[in-house]
C-alpha cells in the first residue's frame, strides 16, 4: 500500500515533462552537411542553455573508419544549473542509489547510436547521422539498450517517431532504485531494476522478468590489450592518475574509459573522465597545455593528433582494435612497461609507474585460460568484476572501520544538548590500525599496502569518499539526536519553563523537524510523526493567540 500511495502523490506533484527530464536532459539528432559540417538537425524537449561541442562528440573522427552502425558515449560539463520541479524525486534517485550510478551534478553524458552508410544519392556518398540522447544518470548499459530499439526505427521513420518515443518517456515512472520500473519504448516494454546501495555487492542486479540489467560496466574485452597490468591499472585509477586511453574507434575508447573508471567500485571515482575527447571540446587546451601537470583526469582518444599533444602524460594507454583481442592477449607476453617520448602502434601501458603492490599472476592465468577455452564473454566479464571488486573492498575494508571508530558512542548523546561532533581522521592514527587489521586480512596480495595508502590519502577519491562518508555519518548523528528527543516527556519538561521559553522549544523543535525532512534523516519508523505528536502537544500548552502562530501544520 505504501508504494500505491507514495506513486499517487508522485502523480499529482509532476508537471508535463516532469517524466521525461527525470531520465532525459533532450534528444538530438546530428547530421553532416557538406558546408558546416556536423549539425544538430533535431533537438527534442532541449531547453536553452547547453551549446557545447555535442555535434563534434556525436560523430567519430573521420580516421576512425566506422561503417555500419557505432554506439558510444561522451561526458561533458555541464552549464549553469536549471530549476526543476523534480527536486524530491531526484533526491530519492541519489539517495538509494550506489556511487557508481549516481545522477551526475556537474557533467552531461552523451549515449550516440551513429549511423554510416554508401548512399550514391547523396554528394560525399555516405549517409552519416546520429541519434543522442543526453542525460544526467550515467546507466550506460540501459541508455545503449534503449538506443537499440529508438535509433533504427527514427532512421527508417524519421521525426514523427522520435515525437512519440518522447511521449512514451513522459510516462515512464521516475528513476526509483530498487523497484521493478515498467518503460514502454515504441511498442516495446522494458521492464529495468536499478540497483540499491544496499544490495550485496558482486550479486547481480538483473530480475527474472527484466529485460535491461544496469551494472557497473566492467568489460573484460576492454582489458585484453593490457592484460597484465590489470592491476597496476587500478593502482592508477584508485589514485586519480591522469590517464589517457588511445584507441581505434569512440567505442573501444568509451568502453575503455567506463570500465577504468568502474573498477575500482564500489568506490566512486570522483576526478573528471571523458570516455570519448576530441580537439574540439571546450576544455582542450586546459587538458593538453604543458605550463602545469596534467590534471587529474582520464581522457578517451582517437584522433591521430593527441599522440603528439599528450605525449608528456605520465600514463598511455594503447588500444588496438578489439576484435584481435585474442592475439593481442598472447602478444603481451613479451611486452614490457616502457616510458616513450613517443608512442609506436603496439598496444600496451606506456609509463614510469612502478606498482605498490606484487603482480597478482592468478588472475591473469584465470582470464588468459577462458580466452584460449572461448569462455563467453559474460562469464569473463563477471571474473574480472568480482576480482576488482574483492580489490577494493580489500582496500577500503580498513578505511570503513577506522572511520567508524571515529563515530561518538550512543550513550553520548543528550537530547537537550548539541549532537557531539564526529572526530578528526588522523592519518597516523588510521596508520597504526593497519598492522593487526589491514587488507592482509582479505586479499592474498602482497607488497607496499602503506605505501599505497599514503597515496591514496591525498587523491581527489579519498577526499570524495571521505566527505560522504562524513555527511552520512553526521546525518546519523542527527538522527540519533531526534530519536533521544523523541523519547523525553516534553510536558514535564515545560513545567520549568517560562511561556517565552516554551514557544522558543517550540520553534526548535519544528525546526529540527523540517531540517529531518530536508535531509531525509535516517531515523527510525514513526520519529517523525511521534515528534510532530509531541510538537503538536506542547502547543495545546499554550494560550489560544500564541496556538493560531505556533500551529501550523509541518508536513512531510
Amino acid at each position: 500500500m505504501l508504494i500505491e500511495s507514495d506513486e499517487e502523490t508522485e502523480e499529482a506533484l509532476l508537471l508535463p515533462w516532469d517524466r521525461f527530464s527525470a531520465w532525459l536532459h533532450c534528444i538530438c539528432v546530428v547530421g553532416f552537411d557538406l558546408e558546416l559540417g556536423q549539425a544538430v538537425e533535431v533537438r527534442q524537449k532541449y531547453p536553452p542553455g547547453t551549446k557545447t561541442s555535442i555535434c563534434y562528440l556525436s560523430f567519430p573522427d573521420s580516421n576512425s573508419g566506422c561503417l555500419g552502425d557505432t554506439q558510444f558515449c561522451f561526458r561533458f560539463r555541464q552549464g549553469s544549473n536549471r530549476k526543476t520541479s523534480l527536486g524530491c524525486f531526484l533526491e530519492t534517485t541519489d539517495r538509494d542509489a550506489p556511487p557508481c550510478l549516481k545522477r551526475e551534478q556537474g557533467h552531461y553524458y552523451g549515449y550516440v547510436y551513429f549511423r554510416q552508410v554508401r548512399d550514391k544519392s547523396l554528394k560525399r556518398g555516405y549517409f552519416q547521422k546520429s541519434l543522442v540522447l543526453i542525460s544526467q544518470l550515467p546507466y550506460v548499459t540501459f541508455f545503449h539498450s534503449l538506443l537499440k530499439i529508438m535509433a533504427p526505427e527514427y532512421f527508417e521513420k524519421q521525426e514523427p517517431c522520435l515525437e512519440a518515443a518522447c511521449n512514451d518517456i513522459d510516462r515512464w515512472p521516475t528513476p526509483h532504485p530498487g523497484r521493478i520500473l515498467t518503460l514502454p519504448i515504441m511498442g516495446v516494454v522494458l521492464k529495468v531494476r536499478i540497483p540499491t546501495s544496499y544490495d550485496k555487492p558482486g550479486t547481480s542486479q538483473l530480475v527474472q522478468s527484466a529485460q535491461v540489467i544496469l551494472h557497473i560496466h566492467t568489460h573484460t574485452q576492454c582489458f585484453y590489450p593490457v592484460f597484465f597490468h590489470l592491476q597496476m591499472l587500478w593502482e592508477l585509477v584508485l589514485l586519480g592518475e591522469a590517464l589517457v586511453v588511445m584507441a581505434p574507434s569512440p567505442a573501444e575508447s568509451s568502453d575503455t574509459v567506463l570500465a577504468l573508471v568502474s573498477c575500482i567500485a564500489p568506490l566512486r571515482y570522483c576526478s573528471d573522465f571523458r570516455p570519448y575527447f576530441t580537439i574540439h571540446d571546450s576544455e582542450f587546451k586546459e587538458y593538453t597545455t604543458r605550463t602545469q601537470a596534467p590534471p587529474s583526469v582520464i581522457l578517451g582518444v582517437t584522433n591521430p593528433f593527441f599522440a603528439k599533444t599528450l605525449q608528456h602524460w605520465p600514463h598511455i594507454i594503447r588500444i588496438g582494435d578489439m576484435k584481435q583481442a585474442g592475439e593481442m592477449a598472447k602478444q603481451m607476453k613479451v611486452k614490457k612497461l616502457k616510458n616513450l617520448k613517443t608512442l609506436d602502434s603496439k598496444p600496451g601501458v606506456y609509463t614510469a609507474y612502478k606498482p605498490y603492490l606484487n603482480k597478482d599472476e592468478e588472475i591473469i592465468k584465470q582470464l588468459q585460460k577462458g580466452v584460449q577455452q572461448k569462455r563467453p564473454s559474460a562469464a569473463q566479464n563477471a571474473i574480472l568484476r568480482r576480482y576488482f571488486l574483492e580489490l577494493t573492498q580489500s582496500f577500503i575494508i580498513p578505511l570503513e572501520r577506522y572511520v567508524a571508530s571515529l563515530m561518538p558512542l550512543q550513550k553520548s548523546i543528550s537530547p537537550w544538548k548539541s549532537p557531539p561532533q564526529l572526530r578528526p581522521f588522523i592519518q597516523q592514527d588510521f596508520m597504526k590500525t593497519l598492522e593487526k587489521a589491514g587488507p592482509q586480512l582479505t586479499s592474498r596480495l602482497k607488497g607496499d599496502w602503506i605505501g599505497l595508502y599514503r597515496h591514496f590519502l591525498k587523491s581527489p577519491n579519498f577526499d570524495g569518499w571521505f566527505r560522504n562518508r562524513r555527511k552520512e555519518m553526521t546525518q546519523k548523528l542527527e538522527a540519533l539526536h531526534l530519536e533521544a528527543l523523541c523519547e523525553e516527556d516534553l510536558q514535564k519538561r515545560i513545567q520549568k519553563h517560562t511561556e517565552v521559553e516554551t514557544v522558543d522549544l517550540v520553534l526548535k523543535l519544528k525546526d529540527k523537524l523540517t531540517q529531518a525532512e530536508r535531509e531525509k534523516l535516517p531515523v527510525r519508523p514513526g520519529t517523525l510523526e511521534k515528534l510532530r505528536a509531541h510538537i503538536e502537544g506542547v502547543i495545546l500548552t499554550l494560550p489560544e493567540d500564541l496556538q493560531g502562530i505556533l500551529h501550523k501544520p509541518t508536513t512531510l
